[in-house]
């Protein structure tokens, strides 16, 4: 196969525009509201998005993303790239370099030895990451100085920026995690609480599921930056109370994801204290379909590959589930200009987008029962079907928020019409989304039957984020619970082509690759797409330097708010 990398204007490093003010600490304390709160500041135990943004205030990786989709260098001095000599000519290795005299908050250096410890940790046999995938093909990552780190693919990699690249993949600390590695990950409770980073700010205190403190980071890289001397997070509530604290009451100054009902986000942005930002990325709002059995009785065992859903492995069940849904009235009632009705579970860069799976735009209710009835789901008297002695019954959870609960109560009145039995269940978000290995009621542990959210990745490139459905990436018991794959969804076919993908460099057979990876967990249905979403957050009019950013962090440059005049 003849292998080509990407052109240099994929990766293209863009300036950061200077923020507009000159002394740190100067625009005094900012306060930021998440409401959905965050349960560790360690994004590589919880694949939250209110993890990864929290914890991006203090962890930064090598680069990231900006607001167009380049790539920019942030902790290394430039991108690498073929042309630079940065990636080897055979796309087996790339190499960063770190800028000269970054330290930790704590006054130490930064060395390439933490950037190989961060690979270590996240890649420990016997542990799990929730950012596994980051590092798919990595032989190995070797320190050829104090600021030179070479990662080594095991096959040519066309697209070698998943390690270190993007809040998703930050650098941790050596000397901090150090006795964190493999299954002691979860219990190092200081160093998953209060991570040591190069970030704009330091953690002060961390209240789980509650509140962040923050002050900012006087070993910054920038003396001038950030703005901020001190910094709040708080997490929890529900969204409109998020939305109202900054565009009604002047409380906060940020408030992410307002998941509300457009007519009450327009009220709300009348009363003339803030203003709402949105901008479309890749973030899709889904039923996740279990193809694992979640009943309690089954133990240890419970929701694992050793027992296939007694329902759901039908696909003419999971076929009907998406018939019957009206995606274009969910999209009315939930988001309005700030959603889209869709049928793909990757719906961005536009190169990357499927039109084989349209069907789904056009709500079939008759055709959903007719689909059950012919395979033999027979229906009773009350109205719910079943088939061979098993009832077509099915719980169907999604965390606390208005808009969730709106499409639950629809979609369960749909379903009902088609002669399934639905029981719903709700769960609070900071919970739903939490990484406590412990806790039955995760999205990763997924202990009911289907389950909705929504998930995006990291810049433009979908190479990483589609092998979040690899056979491998399955949360388990032996895992913590960690992984992407909460289907549990299994093909061989699809499995090669993420291989296929890792070694391919031609944008145009990439594009093919992911759609006929999006195409084949579609036409499985092993998930249902439901909204294309806009992010939708809100700032106060005295807040500057916010740039909305949806293909890295939400709070991606914080280091250059600051307060107006």
């Amino acid at each position: 196969m003849k292998i080509r990398t990407l052109t240099l204007s994929a990766v293209a490093a863009m300036a950061i525009a200077p923020s507009a003010h000159a002394e740190r600490g100067s625009s005094g304390h900012v306060n930021i509201i998440y409401w959905q709160a965050p349960s560790t500041l360690n994004p590589y135990l919880s694949g939250g998005t209110k993890e990864l943004e929290s914890s991006s205030l203090v962890l930064e990786p090598l680069a990231r993303y900006n607001e167009k989709g380049a790539m920019v260098p942030w902790l290394a001095e430039s991108v690498p790239t073929v042309e630079n000599g940065g990636v080897s000519a055979d796309l087996t290795t790339i190499t960063w370099k770190l800028k000269p005299g970054l330290k930790w908050s704590d006054d130490t250096p930064v060395t390439s030895a933490d950037v190989v410890f961060s690979w270590k940790y996240c890649t420990h046999p016997e542990g799990g990451c929730a950012q596994n995938e980051k590092y798919n093909d990595v032989k190995s990552v070797e320190a050829l100085d104090d600021l030179t780190v070479k990662v080594t693919f095991g096959l040519s990699k066309p697209f070698p920026y998943g390690p270190f690249v993007g809040a998703q993949s930050p650098i941790l600390q050596a000397k901090q995690f150090a006795d964190c590695l493999g299954a002691k990950a979860p219990e190092c409770t200081e160093a998953n609480f209060g991570p040591i980073g190069t970030g704009p700010f330091t953690v002060k205190e961390f209240r789980p599921n509650d509140v962040i403190s923050f002050e900012a980071n006087q070993n910054y890289r920038d003396p001038a930056k950030p703005a901020f001397a001190t910094a709040t997070l708080k997490g929890g509530g529900e969204a409109t109370a998020a939305a109202r604290s900054v565009l009604e009451t002047g409380e906060f100054d940020y408030a992410w994801n307002m998941q509300l009902a457009p007519d009450v986000i327009k009220a709300m942005e009348a009363k003339g204290k803030g203003k709402v930002v949105a901008a479309f990325g890749t973030l899709v709002e889904r039923i996740m379909i279990n193809f694992t059995n979640p009943a309690p009785g089954l133990g240890a065992e419970r929701a694992t590959a050793k027992h296939p859903h007694p329902i759901l492995s039908d696909i003419t069940v999971r076929k009907a589930l998406s018939m019957a849904i009206d995606r274009k009235l969910l999209v009315e009632i939930g988001y309005g200009s700030a959603g889209r009705p869709t049928c793909n579970v990757l719906p961005a860069p536009e190169i990357y987008k499927s039109s084989a799976n349209n069907a789904c735009l056009v709500q079939d209710v008759e055709g959903a029962k007719k689909l059950l009835e012919e395979t033999g789901w027979k229906a009773g008297a009350d109205g719910v079907r079943a088939k061979d002695g098993m009832r077509l019954s099915l719980l169907y959870q999604t965390s606390t928020n208005a808009v969730r609960q709106d499409f639950q109560a629809l979609i369960k009145q749909w379903w009902k019409e088609i002669g399934v039995e639905i029981e719903l269940r709700n769960i609070d978000a900071s919970v739903f989304f939490g990484s406590d290995p412990g806790s039955p009621d995760t999205f990763q542990k997924f202990f009911a039957d289907v389950e909705m959210y929504a998930n995006n990745f990291d810049g433009t490139d979908p190479e990483a984020y589609m092998s979040n459905w690899s056979c491998k990436q399955a949360p388990r018991p032996e895992t913590q619970w960690q992984g992407n794959n909460m289907p549990r969804y299994c093909s061989k076919e699809y499995d090669g082509l993420v291989a296929e993908m890792a070694t391919t460099g031609d944008l145009n057979e990439r594009a093919r690759l992911a759609k006929a990876m999006n195409d084949k967990l579609m036409q499985d249905y092993a998930i249902l797409p439901l909204v294309d979403r806009g992010r939708v957050s809100a700032h106060s009019n005295t807040l500057g330097g916010v740039v909305l950013n949806t293909w890295d962090s939400e709070l991606w440059n914080v280091a250059d708010w600051f307060r107006k005049k």
